[in-house]
């Protein structure tokens, strides 16, 4: 059995004022005690700095939703993992569907992305998932695979650093969840090409479910064998809800 701790990260997406922001992080501070999960809160990017004033010295470590490929230069509305790295920022989401979807991310900048993250000690939470259609024609497991392998042929010789998010796009902000055994048997699916990958660590890396997790269903969900934690999106904007969670992840 590995003794990894799993990961609660909140992806708090477009939301949020400096205002509503300072009251959810006063009460998950108030309430989140000693946690038996580590817990993250990737914020965008205007908030960082106040985020990280919030949130330093707590259990709850600070994120961030995107990153650049580039290290610096002429590249106007991005954010760099060296400028994200001073800010304190732990993780960062890469490749979330949303990004995929609206912003026409493919699997090799995914890649690209993830590198440049673990060149800086940021630890990218690698989203992958299908959307119905590709899961109505029985491709979830092509789909999935084919997204993660970008991202181990880049990084292969690190990929113990990553973590893992499996996000069903048709789950996402649809109030739609997929069953325990549906996300588990994907889980399994990214933890067999991740043992291929990086056998003696395989175990150890953390694949998170990122389909409408909530507190209702958490603690089902993180039951799971292979389901190593959750990215929590509206959930993650409600404290008691968020706490739930955590509480769960035993």
């Amino acid at each position: 059995m590995t003794t990894k701790k799993k990961l609660i990260a909140g992806n708090w997406k477009m939301n949020g004022s400096l205002a509503a922001n300072e009251a959810l992080l006063k009460a998950l501070l108030a309430g989140v005690g000693a946690p038996g999960c580590e817990v993250a809160v990737c914020v965008p990017a205007p908030y960082l700095a106040q985020v990280q004033s919030l949130v330093a010295g707590s259990p709850i470590a600070l994120g961030a939703q995107d990153l650049s490929a580039q290290a610096q230069g002429a590249f106007t509305g991005e954010q760099s993992a060296a400028m994200l790295k001073d800010f304190g920022v732990r993780y960062a989401i890469v490749g979330h569907s949303e990004r995929r979807q609206y912003h026409g991310e493919t699997d090799e900048a995914v890649a690209a992305k993830t590198a440049i993250a673990l060149a800086n000690g940021i630890t990218p939470i690698v989203c992958v998932g299908e959307t119905l259609a590709e899961r109505e024609a029985g491709r979830t497991e092509e789909v999935v695979k084919r997204q993660l392998a970008a991202v181990i042929h880049v990084n292969g010789h690190c990929i113990s650093e990553i973590v893992v998010a499996y996000e069903p796009v048709w789950a996402i902000g649809t109030g739609k969840t997929a069953t325990p055994a549906q996300a588990q048997a994907v889980h399994a699916v990214l933890r067999a090409q991740l043992h291929h990958a990086a056998s003696e660590h395989a175990a150890g890396i953390r694949i998170l479910y990122g389909g409408s997790m909530n507190a209702a269903n958490a603690a089902e969900l993180l039951a799971e064998a292979d389901i190593d934690g959750g990215l929590i999106g509206g959930a993650s904007l409600k404290a008691p809800d968020f706490l739930q969670i955590i509480a769960a992840a035993r």
